[in-house]
C-alpha cells in the first residue's frame, strides 16, 4: 500500500510514481527468478565475520572484547 503523507499529486503524477515503483518490483523478480532464487546475503553482511580468529581471555574488560576483535 502507497500512501501520500505530503503534498497534492495529480493524477498523472501518481499513476507515473506507481509505474516507477511497479516496474522497479518487476525487474527485482525477474533477477531473482533468474538467479535461481532469492539473493543470499554477501560475507561483509555476516555477523560471524567479527569474531573469526579472535581468542577472548577471561580477565579485567572481557566483556568489551567479547563483541569487538582487539
Amino acid at each position: 500500500m502507497i500512501k501520500v503523507v505530503r503534498g497534492n499529486p495529480t493524477p498523472e503524477e501518481l499513476a507515473a510514481a506507481l509505474a516507477v515503483v511497479q516496474a522497479r518490483a518487476a525487474a527485482t523478480a525477474a533477477a531473482s527468478a533468474a538467479e535461481g532464487g532469492p539473493a543470499v546475503p554477501q560475507g561483509w553482511s555476516d555477523p560471524s565475520r567479527i569474531a573469526r580468529g579472535v581468542r577472548h581471555q577471561p580477565g579485567p574488560r572481557s566483556w568489551a572484547r567479547s563483541y569487538w576483535p582487539v
